[in-house]
């Protein structure tokens, strides 16, 4: 046997180069300006011109508006909710639901920071709530007096049920029925997910009813509202009026700083986000022991799409540079250097604030749930729905498309995921990029047509589907936490 030993000098160290994951740095960038070229030559596909035929029939929802005279009340529940526009609105549903399940009287609800129903330019309209659920809740503006006097004419003195987040329907029943039934007056502080997702179709049908009938906003912002989507289709012609309408999450405070993902790097960027930090969140982000792991939180696709990756995204499946988009955001972090990309990419990009003249703008200017109602009302009429980022907005937008569409609403939401390893991958051609992208897309069209997604206030629920004449569909739980958009729906006959 012959052995050889080689000699290596003791004072040698190998050298080790340490390469990043994939997916863990923001690349984009660089991708973009390597394949601009390839993608501005690239005339294959339009994506809007075919946008998904459907296949199958169309589906109505099981809201059938009663008509029995209501049984003589229990007693009335006055509810305080907190938490922005879309998360009052999961408390509103929620609140008819209970009322109606407990035969009580719902008094207007009342909302922490600033009151949705008192304000002098409403976000909802009043009179069209109480009328629509009249035949199924009752609904008043105060708490007579006969009433108050029994609680000195002060709403806080009366019994305030401090329930549990995600209560099962039940507990109303067993816990806060009886004391309605023995006090006739009620409070719930907070309120906000204080309802199970799982509960009797009947309770199913009463959110459903609040969130897609009675819910309808306010004269003002349905006028202006209407305006901007037909001006949006008229800016739409040549694709005939169909325009897509993408929910862009790329605000300073409330995505990138809370994120803690790393854009381009930079000591400035470092210290703008340290600051904003610091301002929304005081000390939580740099208690000691904490590690946060900017790499790893971009692998698993948690960081905000920047508007250069959401245009590369858009051209990739196939929507091209000719395509109507209506823009649904708050103020983007340094705006005029980011969207300069998604312009570039898409040119027919609109806003509220482009559709619409600063005087339309000025009733609804400075405040934020009165903006978002606006975005809101044009991304229902989008022929298709792109969102980026989870929360309430979206999964509201999904369900009530969904409804009023007849089950027929294309939404597209990527995997975040994948995306980090396409954008991050330096060797990645426009071709194969496009493949992967229409993969990724063809993924979404398929899962719109065989499920239904009525997302929650903070998820998503499938729903299984039954022909006319047979029983409402049975939901099968995927995952989430609050099913307000959640409906039963049956199939017509196919056309």
């Amino acid at each position: 046997m012959l052995l050889y030993m080689g000699s290596l000098p003791l004072d040698v160290v190998p050298r080790i180069i340490a390469r990043p994951a994939p997916g863990s740095v923001y690349r984009s960038p660089q991708l973009y300006a390597r394949l601009r070229a390839d993608m501005d030559a690239d005339n294959s596909t339009d994506t809007l011109a075919t946008l998904w035929r459907y296949k199958d029939g169309f589906w109505r929802p099981c809201i059938n508006n009663a008509t029995n005279s209501l049984p003589e009340s229990n007693g009335y529940i006055y509810i305080e909710a907190n938490g922005g526009l879309n998360q009052q609105r999961t408390s509103i549903c929620n609140a008819v639901a209970v009322a109606g399940f407990l035969n009580a009287t719902l008094i207007i609800p009342n909302f922490h920071f600033h009151s949705i129903w008192r304000d002098p330019s409403d976000i909802y309209d009043e009179d069209h709530f109480v009328k629509q659920l009249q035949n199924d809740v009752r609904v008043v503006e105060k708490v007579p007096d006969f009433i108050m006097e029994r609680f000195g004419h002060n709403l806080s003195n009366a019994f305030n049920f401090k329930i549990k987040a995600w209560s099962p329907i039940q507990y109303y029943k067993d816990a806060v029925l009886p004391k309605l039934v023995e006090e006739r007056l009620i409070r719930i502080s907070p309120f906000a997910n204080r309802l199970s997702f799982d509960a009797p179709s009947a309770v199913q049908r009463l959110r459903c009813l609040a969130n897609f009938e009675a819910l309808k906003f306010s004269k003002p912002i349905a006028t202006l509202s209407e305006t901007l989507v037909t001006r949006m289709k008229e800016k739409s012609m040549a694709s005939n009026g169909k325009y897509i309408a993408v929910h862009l999450r790329f605000e300073e405070v409330d995505m990138v700083a809370f994120s803690c993902c790393v854009y381009d790097g930079s000591d400035e960027e470092r210290k703008e986000m340290n600051a904003a930090r610091e301002i929304g969140w005081r000390g939580k982000f740099t208690k000691r022991g904490r590690v946060i792991r900017p790499g790893v939180i971009r692998m698993n696709g948690k960081c905000p799409l920047t508007p250069l990756e959401v245009g590369l995204m858009l051209r990739g499946m196939g929507f091209s540079n000719n395509t109507a988009i209506f823009l649904a955001s708050g103020k983007i972090y340094r705006a005029e250097k980011n969207m300069a990309p998604l312009l570039e990419m898409f040119p027919l990009l609109q806003t509220k604030e482009t559709l619409a003249s600063a005087e339309e703008l000025a009733p609804f200017k400075n405040f934020s749930s009165r903006m978002a109602a606006i975005d809101y009302s044009v991304c229902v009429h989008s022929d298709a729905f792109v969102t980026t980022q989870g929360g309430n907005f979206p999964h509201f937008l999904m369900g009530h498309r969904r409804y009023l569409y007849g089950g027929h609403s294309r939404t597209i939401k990527p995997d975040k995921r994948r995306l980090a390893i396409l954008f991050d991958n330096p060797r990645i051609g426009w071709k194969t990029l496009k493949r992967h992208l229409l993969n990724m897309r063809a993924h979404s069209d398929a899962k719109g047509d065989r499920t239904f997604n009525f997302g929650s206030a903070s998820s998503s629920r499938l729903w299984s589907l039954k022909s006319e004449g047979g029983s409402h569909a049975r939901p099968l739980v995927a995952n989430g936490n609050l099913g307000v958009e959640e409906c039963s729906f049956v199939l017509n006959d196919k056309a």
